[in-house]
């Protein structure tokens, strides 16, 4: 269905991340992808989803020379939100173990922005879900870290991965939202956009 109403178009994912490119194919859309890297800084007055938006806009800014009439470009950055500070990709693995020690036992929030563009227009939508951890040991932090991939992920963790099957206890949202890419929203708004 969506992917007759955007025959004419040609969409353009920015992002090296396997689960997003994996996501919005899922939709049945055929996608580009399309890698710039940027530095991921923003300013520090910036807070929660703001943070999120800008980034993913921010993200954008290089494709923008490049892009074609009949382009769509969706860039997406992803935070977790915990105790009034936003928590990005670890530095190294003891980054990711203070990380994952903080957010045991605790409810976060994670935060997905997704800006679309094309010549002329651009869109930025986020999506806010809560997700609650039991308490960790040591122990499954270090097995986590040592056997999967944490330094690519918001939060130092991936849901999808075995953390997310034996940590999260409760989450209040969409599930897809925490791997990274808020699924039902960028299908409503590529319906529109």
């Amino acid at each position: 269905m969506l992917s007759d109403l955007l025959k004419d178009k040609h969409l353009i994912l920015g992002s090296s991340s396997p689960r997003r490119q994996e996501l919005i194919k899922g939709l049945g859309l055929e996608v580009e992808i399309r890698i710039i890297s940027v530095k991921e800084e923003y300013p520090d007055r910036l807070r929660h989803f703001e943070i999120s938006d800008y980034l993913a806009q921010l993200k954008s800014i290089p494709f923008q020379e490049t892009l074609a009439a009949n382009d769509i470009l969706i860039t997406s950055d992803t935070i977790v939100w915990f105790e009034n500070k936003a928590l990005g990709k670890p530095k190294d693995n003891n980054d990711a173990f203070q990380m994952l020690k903080s957010l045991s036992g605790h409810t976060h929030e994670v935060i997905t922005s997704v800006c679309f563009k094309s010549i002329g227009k651009e869109k930025t939508i986020n999506s806010i879900t809560k997700v609650t951890f039991k308490a960790l040991s040591d122990s499954e932090i270090n097995y986590y870290i040592n056997n999967f991939t944490v330094l690519d992920k918001a939060g130092s963790y991936g849901i999808q991965d075995w953390i997310g099957q034996i940590a999260v206890t409760k989450i209040e949202g969409s599930y897809f939202n925490v791997m990274g890419f808020p699924i039902d929203k960028i299908y409503e708004t590529l319906l529109t956009f």
